[in-house]
Order: C-alpha cells, then structure tokens, then sequence
C-alpha cells in the first residue's frame, strides 16, 4: 500500500509541477508582443511585420508592437532575436539575407536553423533585372550580348555585401559568363541614382523597391529572378525563360520565435499569421507593394531555410566568397 501510495503521489507531484507551463501557454498572450525587425523601416519585411501586426492586435486582444533593430547586414536585430526569452512575446520576421549571412560572417552569435522557432513562411519577392535604358538591349540575351561588347561598363549595382541582391547578381554572373563587376551601395536608395545615370549598367532588386521605376519608365526591365512571372510585373518574362536554366534567385522569408519556444505557442501563432495573411485587405496591402503572399505550417518554413541554406552555400562557395 505504501509503495502505490507513493507511486500515485510522484504522479500528483508530476502533473502539478508541469501545470504552470501548460497553462501559461493556454492563456497565452495576456501581454503586449514585440515584433522585431531587423531591417530599416520601409522594406517588405517592415511592411508584412506592420500589416500582419495589426491584425494580431485584434486577433490576440494584446498590443503587437513592430521595431526596428537594423545594421550589419540585419544580422543585429537576428541576434536580438535569437537571444530573447522564448516565451512567444519577442517574435521576429527576417529577408533573403537571413539565410545567406551564415556563409559571409565568421563570428554571427546565432544560427540560421539551430537558433530560432519558425513560425510560419510569409513571403516571396521577385527580383527585377534593371537596366540603364539608354542601353540597346530589349531583352536579357540581348544585355548579355552587350556587356561582352562592352566589357569596361559591365558594372552592376548590388544593395549590399549579404544581400538577396548580391547573390542574385553572383548567380547571373556564373550563368551568363559575363566578367562582370558587381558594385556594391548600401541600399536600394543609394544604388538607384547611378543607374539613373548610367554609372552602372544593371541592378537587381525586389518588384517592390523599383517597380515604380520600371512603370515610369526610368529604368527597362528585361528579367525578373524567379522562376514564375512576377504578378505585379506579368509582362516581363523570367531569366530561366531566357535561356539561364535553372536560374532562381528571390528575397523570401517569414516569422521566426527564439529557440526553445514552446510549440503550443508557436502553433498558435502560425494559424493566427495564417489567417491575416488570407484577410482581403492584407493582400491587397501586400500585393500592392510586390509581396507575393506565402503562408504554411512550421514545418514547411523550416524546409524551406533548409533548402535555401544549400543553395546559397553552394553560390557562396563557387563565387569565392571569403566570410568576414
């Protein structure tokens, strides 16, 4: 009697011991939720972390509060990421640079799949092979042609060591043959200008940065990165169907919770991000700015990070890239 007396008060003592957890994760949020975004504010991560916030404010019944956390190559705000408390109140949404920053940085503090929770993929967007129009070339075959003829301004802006942007651009270099001279700016704002002036000849960017330039006509658009056409740009055909087979090259990416979160609320989250990103109004929002809509489970994200980190190692690894 003694032995199953005891046995039964282990079990108790057991069931209550794990209590707390199971019932803060029930009652989970009963405060504020800090989004943060390890980018300046503007870009498409700000933009879905601003949209999709505001839904959760009302989907949750608790204040979510996006902040900004730029610099080194968004590799800050990751860090502040990574070492928050995993309690499902600092959650995070990260870009293209977020899977390829593993291969550039010795010394990062965090790691692209051992180091977060993720949540739910958001988005993708197309990036826009830009050029300077005063240069003959109607379609990218065409650019190509002229950059070998005119080797000395072969010059491509990219937005900086680390980017979506610059991998892209060391893809299409490999691809094409072209030895050309990638040039980097710190941001779509500062790259811009050159091209406008004809000091570089091509930059790659996200739909939602230049595609007001391209529909004004300030700079031709002869390729989008990605192996569909891009719906805000369904006009210009992609580089694979240009003749760069298997080119596929885009900014993508989505939320992510410090490690060790608990998977109650991580689940939670995920329907709740699901469904605002199904909302009308939201892709309307998002659409507009270029952002093709994701959405999917855990898992489905943490395939795609996986899958991303091979690729990009492998661009990395074939262009020379040597780590800082």
């Amino acid at each position: 009697m003694q032995r199953k007396t005891l046995i039964r008060l282990l079990a108790a003592t057991a069931c209550l011991a794990s209590l707390p957890t199971w019932a803060a994760d029930a009652a989970y949020p009963t405060r504020p939720i800090k989004i943060i975004v390890p980018a300046p504010p503007g870009g498409a991560i700000d933009i879905i972390a601003r949209v999709v916030g505001d839904k959760l404010t009302t989907s949750l019944g608790q204040a979510v509060i996006v902040e900004n956390r730029p610099g080194a190559s968004n590799n800050l705000g990751t860090d502040v990421l990574a070492k928050s408390p995993p309690d499902g109140y600092t959650i995070g949404i990260v870009g293209g640079s977020h899977n390829i920053n593993k291969f550039l940085f010795k010394n990062l503090g965090w790691d692209p799949e051992k180091s977060f929770e993720p949540i739910v993929y958001t988005h993708e967007v197309p990036l826009v092979f830009a050029i300077y129009p005063q240069i003959p070339a109607k379609t990218l075959p065409e650019f190509i042609a002229w950059m070998k003829a005119h080797p000395d301004a072969a010059k491509v802006a990219t937005s900086g060591r680390g980017s979506a942007q610059e991998m892209a651009a060391e893809m299409f270099r490999m691809a094409s043959g072209v030895p050309m001279l990638l040039v980097p700016y710190k941001g779509s704002s500062a790259a811009a200008p050159d091209l406008l002036a004809g000091r570089t000849s091509l930059y790659i960017d996200t739909v939602s940065a230049i595609q007001s330039q391209v529909k004004g006509g300030n700079v031709r658009a002869v390729a989008v990165s990605t192996r569909k056409r891009a719906a805000s740009l369904p006009d210009v055909p992609t580089a694979e169907e240009q003749g760069l087979k298997g080119y596929d090259a885009n900014t993508n990416g989505g939320f992510l919770a410090p490690a060790g979160t608990p998977k109650a609320i991580v689940q939670k989250l995920n329907a709740e991000i699901n469904a605002a990103l199904k909302m009308p109004d939201v892709r309307t929002k998002l659409e507009a700015a270029g952002i093709e809509i994701q959405g999917g489970t855990p898992e489905e994200y943490a395939a795609l990070i996986k899958s991303d980190l091979v690729k990009w190692g492998k661009v990395v690894k074939e262009a020379g890239i040597q780590p800082e």
